[in-house]
């Protein structure tokens, strides 16, 4: 098999064409790095079923951590996506360095990126949303520590499953930097709950935490076993809860970790967020409509 990496450093940086990759099955050890591109890119795993991560046979996997070296927790990565007009499908995306540090298994830092039917494994960080509009549908997301994180970034998770590996931990670490910064995490459609054959109390995890005061995130439409602490919502730590400013809110979730007396620092909304308002007015352009 040839490396992925290959097949992406081929692509011209400065041709306007459409570049589209497709990869056969199999397990890919390496790291993969997106350059920017002044044209849009296709990325298709190899299936038997496009409409979900559940057939994937594809596999891009990388075993690096802070810990062990890495620069960086970009540099832990097993794809970093710095182009914008990209869509990947059906591949499943793995650091595999466990528990113990950061450990991203995607870094996503531009806009109009788009993530179908794909399955991203990590324990802590695993996905890095940082700057742009992106979409993550059909997908499989799977950590136990922050292990949706960024700054910058406005995304919408639908119709997707957010496994948990252990409790103790939050889902979204949202990490908006001021009151204007447009970052906005919406998680929609999707179902919470621990992962296949993980031990996780219920009780022990919760939505979110403020990686920074002005942290924006949204649970809606979505079930929450009863994983989710009846509190959802918790401070970063003691010594800096980073809670007087957050946006944290909830809409019409179901299942036993939507119910409890939530944290008092966070929202309930009376009608739901829109995909217009997150991904912009032109999402139709850009965004798969199969998916979504």
């Amino acid at each position: 098999m040839l490396p992925i990496q290959k097949a992406v450093s081929s692509i011209s940086t400065t041709s306007t064409s459409t570049s589209t990759i497709f990869i056969y099955a199999g397990t890919y050890t390496e790291q993969v790095t997106i350059p920017v591109l002044a044209g849009p890119l296709v990325i298709y795993g190899e299936t038997a079923n496009t409409a979900s991560y559940t057939s994937n046979v594809v596999n891009l996997q990388w075993d690096s951590s802070l810990l062990s070296g890495a620069a960086n927790d970009e540099a832990t990565s097993a794809l970093i996506n710095t182009s914008p007009n990209v869509k990947v499908y059906n591949i499943n995306i793995k650091n595999t360095y466990g528990k113990g540090s950061q450990a991203i298994a995607l870094s996503a830092y531009n806009t109009k990126q788009g993530y179908y039917g794909v399955g991203l494994y990590g324990y802590q960080d695993t996905l890095l949303a940082e700057t742009g509009n992106q979409v993550y549908a059909g997908c499989y997301i799977e950590g136990a520590v922050d292990f949706i994180f960024g700054q910058h970034a406005r995304i919408w998770i639908t119709k997707s499953e957010i496994a948990v590996t252990a409790g103790g931990g939050c889902i979204t670490a949202n990490g908006r930097s001021s009151a204007t910064d447009v970052s906005y995490y919406v998680i929609d459609q999707s179902t919470v709950s621990a992962a296949s054959g993980a031990s996780v109390a219920a009780d022990s995890v919760y939505l979110g935490r403020p990686w920074s005061e002005y942290a924006r995130v949204c649970f809606q439409e979505t079930s929450l076993s009863s994983i989710i602490n009846p509190a959802g919502w918790t401070q970063w730590s003691t010594s800096e809860p980073n809670t007087e400013d957050v946006t944290f809110e909830e809409y019409d979730n179901t299942g036993t970790g939507a119910s409890g007396t939530r944290a008092s620092f966070s929202t309930k909304l009376t009608s739901a967020v829109s995909i217009s308002s997150i991904l912009g007015s032109d999402y139709a352009t850009w965004v798969d409509a199969n998916y979504v």
